[in-house]
């Protein structure tokens, strides 16, 4: 009888609900955001052991992804902690040792004695008194 007096949230008569169109839109905005944010907060681990060693950071990935899929979300707290923590280089150092004993075994061809002569000449004269004297007496 009087539709210009009724309120705005009414649909007209024509059919056209302008704020159910505007409560779509919004819900659709508000869906996408809260999953960029699962999704951001999700991927922190990654992120987060993505300047670490190869291993930890594919290990992070692993149980990130064992947790999106069987939604145990202790998966995800073990990848964050991991993530955390540093894990120390035991490869560089070991790799460094084994290129030296290679070094060391391919310029003693002969094997034992004479390598234990190489070693023995090598010493310091502190270390080995007879090498001492023998430099005293050739200095003399």
């Amino acid at each position: 009888m009087a539709p210009h007096h009724l309120p705005f949230y009414l649909a007209p008569g024509s059919g056209a609900d302008t704020l159910m169109v505007v409560m779509g839109v919004f819900l659709i905005g508000i869906v996408l955001w809260v999953g960029t944010l699962y999704w951001k907060l999700h991927s922190l681990p990654e992120r987060m052991a993505h300047k670490s060693q190869k291993l930890q950071f594919e290990l992070v990935a692993v149980l990130g992804l064992i947790s999106l899929f069987t939604h145990m979300h202790i998966f995800w707290i073990a990848g964050l902690l991991l993530a955390m923590i540093d894990l120390p280089d035991f490869g560089t150092p070991l790799r460094s040792i084994a290129g030296s004993v290679e070094k060391i075994a391919d310029a003693t061809p002969g094997g034992g004695e004479e390598a234990a002569t190489d070693v023995a000449v090598a010493a310091p004269a502190a270390e080995r008194p007879d090498l001492a004297k023998e430099k005293e007496r050739s200095h003399a």
